[in-house]
């Protein structure tokens, strides 16, 4: 009998000691998990009041659990637009970074060239009435030429500003030669010596150098902007796999099928499971790195050297003194046209009755710094000075925020990861849950990129079949960082694709209002090169090009003034 006894005794003392006292009671029961659950906006019809048996999840472990079927169906959707969410908040600032500094970039030169004609226009207007009424589209081309091709318009710079100075050259020619008569085709023929003549000296060659490169450094660096926008907006929109949801799932919500809502991830739990759902964003930032070095180099450039006013006090007497060249070498000027184009008939007697030589019975004299004017056109100048100003902050303040969203892709898992609201952090590893329990997480962090994640021990991933809309963006940074490169340098590069809008042989590239496509020819043209001898050159080489065409344009109009007095 004692035997008998002792037999069923001794097993049922040790069932007693492994299960302690009052933790049957607790570990059953669920009211944590309906309590986090119901504060999470889901109906607790759902959940029961005790765990029951687990085999019918698919996800969690399938131990007795908190968790029905349809508990672990929403819960897992909940982790999707979680995961969702979280990228999107921490990518925000790059994102904001992109748009705001886009606008602001884009308004500050708009406003540049929009002063700069007004200012112009307006002066001229009330100062030269009709004498500037009768040229004034010369000018106005000149500037609805250079905002076209601001604004990603299929415009040559070289050939645009060829054509401004050989129709300003037919202009002066008729003012120097009142007594003749010059059809369109004779004057098409005098056109045609301006590079052979240089009738206003070296102007239009320095003109040319410091237009293109200030102008090919705005409008690439403003798409460039553009471009960083449609990008950073783009991939911040994840779609998750279905591998990743499960591994979502499981990291965020098993916790309250196991009864341990309050148990956050283990942090190098989390960084293995972001790593493998941002595997393909990972593979982004090689070439968004270099993007962004390209674009601090172009900022370099429209930082210092287009300071306006290091601008205004050379550009003075060096456009003056280009206009007494031509006015001091009329004669021969026009010898050399009618020796080419042919003697031009004579003018009617009325027109006539003005000879040449009385057009230059007052010298044109270079420009005093101290005469500038005082009045509105004064005024005018003082408004550009400040909005460049400004414009000068805005690009240094750009330059800031870009430097900090290098590595940005890269880095996402572990800003995600160091979230407390996500993890239990780096100083909690034994109480944080390792996808199975409440304990210390032991497989290793993976490396980044897509094929480091081969052997992830936490999301299924398919490293043979690349994400191709990631694979889109690499491309669409690769054409915008080489186009940043030659901007640099003072080239352009034409984008030329099959759309009405940039065909052609333009320097447009058509992509402001989206990514630019990632199937282009690439045409480099480079800007007009510097004698290496003219360091003056090379100095202002890069100085903002539309205020120069504000002073030469003044400079102009007021020579053609006193020569038709």
């Amino acid at each position: 009998m004692s035997s008998w006894i002792g037999a069923v005794i001794l097993p049922l003392s040790g069932l007693l000691l492994s299960l302690p006292a009052g933790a049957d009671v607790k570990a059953r029961s669920c009211s944590e998990v309906r309590q986090a659950y119901g504060a999470k906006g889901f109906s607790l019809a759902d959940i029961p009041y005790q765990e029951i048996a687990g085999e019918h999840l698919r996800i969690c472990p399938q131990e007795y659990t908190c968790c029905t079927t349809e508990m672990e169906d929403k819960l897992s959707q909940q982790s999707k637009l979680e995961f969702e969410n979280l990228v999107e908040e921490t990518s925000h600032f790059v994102r904001t970074t992109f748009v705001s500094r886009h606008k602001k970039f884009d308004e500050f030169f708009r406003e540049l060239l929009e002063n700069a004609e007004k200012s112009l226009n307006d002066m001229f207007v009330r100062t030269y009435g009709m004498l500037y009424m009768q040229n004034s589209e010369v000018f106005q081309d000149l500037f609805t030429e250079l905002k076209r091709y601001y604004t990603g318009g299929n415009v040559n710079l070289e050939e645009m500003l060829n054509d401004f100075w050989a129709r300003l050259l037919e202009r002066m020619f008729q003012l120097i030669n009142p007594q003749y008569h010059f059809s369109e085709d004779y004057l098409e023929c005098v056109s045609k010596y301006t590079d052979q003549l240089k009738p206003f000296g070296d102007v239009p060659r320095k003109l040319k150098i410091q237009v293109t490169r200030a102008f090919i450094a705005a409008r690439t660096f403003v798409q460039g902007l553009t471009v960083g926008r449609e990008v950073a907006n783009r991939v911040s929109k994840v779609s998750p796999t279905p591998g990743c949801i499960r591994a979502l799932m499981k990291m965020l919500y098993c916790p309250y099928c196991r009864g341990l809502p309050s148990v956050r991830p283990c942090n190098n739990y989390c960084l293995n499971v972001m790593k493998g759902c941002l595997a393909n964003q990972a593979d982004l930032d090689t070439e968004w790195n270099l993007f962004i070095d390209a674009m601090l180099l172009v900022a370099e450039r429209l930082e210092g050297p287009f300071n306006i006013e290091s601008v205004m006090d050379p550009i003075d007497v060096k456009i003056s003194e280009a206009i007494m060249n031509m006015q001091e070498n009329s004669m021969q000027v026009s010898a050399k046209v009618f020796q080419g184009c042919g003697q031009p008939k004579p003018a009617p007697a009325l027109r006539s009755a003005r000879s040449a030589p009385e057009n230059f019975n007052t010298r044109f004299r270079p420009y005093n710094p101290e005469e500038r004017p005082t009045t509105a056109a004064g005024t005018s100048l003082d408004r550009l000075r400040i909005v460049w100003r400004t414009m000068q902050h805005s690009v240094t303040d750009i330059k800031e925020k870009l430097k900090l969203s290098k590595k940005v892709w890269s880095a996402l898992p572990y800003t995600i990861c160091k979230d407390e609201s996500v993890t239990a952090g780096t100083s909690n590893e034994e109480e944080c849950w390792n996808g199975h329990s409440k304990a210390r997480y032991l497989p290793e962090i993976m490396n980044d990129g897509l094929t480091n994640q081969i052997n992830n021990p936490e999301v299924d991933v398919d490293i043979t079949r690349p994400d191709t809309f990631i694979r889109q963006q690499i491309m669409a940074l690769r054409v915008m960082t080489n186009k940043l490169k030659n901007a640099y340098n003072g080239n352009d590069v034409n984008f030329q694709d099959t759309s009405d809008e940039s065909s052609g042989s333009g320097s447009g590239s058509g992509c402001m209002d989206d990514v630019c496509p990632t199937e282009f020819e690439f045409v480099t043209t480079e800007a007009p090169a510097v004698d290496p001898d003219r360091r003056e050159v090379d100095s202002s080489a890069a100085q903002l090009g539309y205020s120069l065409l504000s002073a030469s344009l003044v400079c102009i109009v007021l020579v053609l003034q006193r020569l038709c007095r």
